[in-house]
């Protein structure tokens, strides 16, 4: 397997390189021949000791691109965590049926392409004092359930700044987003009703 190894506020010495690179070597089993992966190793991204250090694991193995993200207290001890959640994508992508994969990213790449050409805007009706207040489109998606780990995936596939979801957990619609820092955060819906909060 083809790594790249980068590091932000963490000096990245050969020895911490062989044992990353040895590491992702557990990949090779159930990945593409020809995958490739990009580790960036961040120190100082917490200020808890037990996730002070944030690994950053970026997969391409044939058509599927996955990504994850963990923390731990080491540089080791936080890609000993991703390289859990990686496996276990890898292995969801490979079981997942292909025509699934192959239908959402054509139906996905259309939408944008009609988004681009500026098929959604003020409403004709509109006196020209700006957009009309109403919905004037609505899209309907076809939701496959996954995780976040998929789900930050997918959005890092699509290039966007954020991605809304089906949680295979609750099966709640979420949002996932980019923050500044290049972590991610999650919005989950909560009714008031409920009294519930995370």
């Amino acid at each position: 397997m083809k790594t790249s190894v980068k590091a932000r506020n963490l000096e990245l010495n050969d020895r911490l390189r062989a044992t990353i690179e040895r590491k992702l070597r557990r990949l090779d089993r159930i990945a593409h021949p020809d995958a490739e992966a990009t580790v960036e190793l961040i120190a100082n991204a917490s200020h808890s000791a037990d996730s002070s250090h944030v690994a950053e694991v970026t997969l391409v193995s044939g058509s599927d691109v996955m990504r994850s993200v963990s923390s731990g207290a080491t540089p080791v001890a936080a890609i000993d965590t991703v390289l859990d959640k990686l496996e276990r994508q890898v292995v969801r992508a490979k079981t997942r049926p292909r025509r699934v994969r192959e239908r959402a990213a054509p139906e996905t790449e259309q939408v944008l392409a009609r988004e681009g050409q500026g098929t959604v805007g003020p409403d004709a009706s509109s006196d020209g004092g700006g957009p009309s207040q109403q919905v004037t489109r609505i899209k309907r998606f076809d939701m496959e359930p996954m995780f976040e780990e998929d789900a930050i995936g997918r959005m890092e596939e699509l290039g966007h700044a954020f991605f809304l979801f089906l949680n295979a957990e609750d099966e709640n619609l979420c949002v996932l987003y980019r923050r500044r820092d290049g972590s991610y955060g999650l919005i989950e819906p909560v009714t008031l009703s409920s009294g519930r909060r995370r």
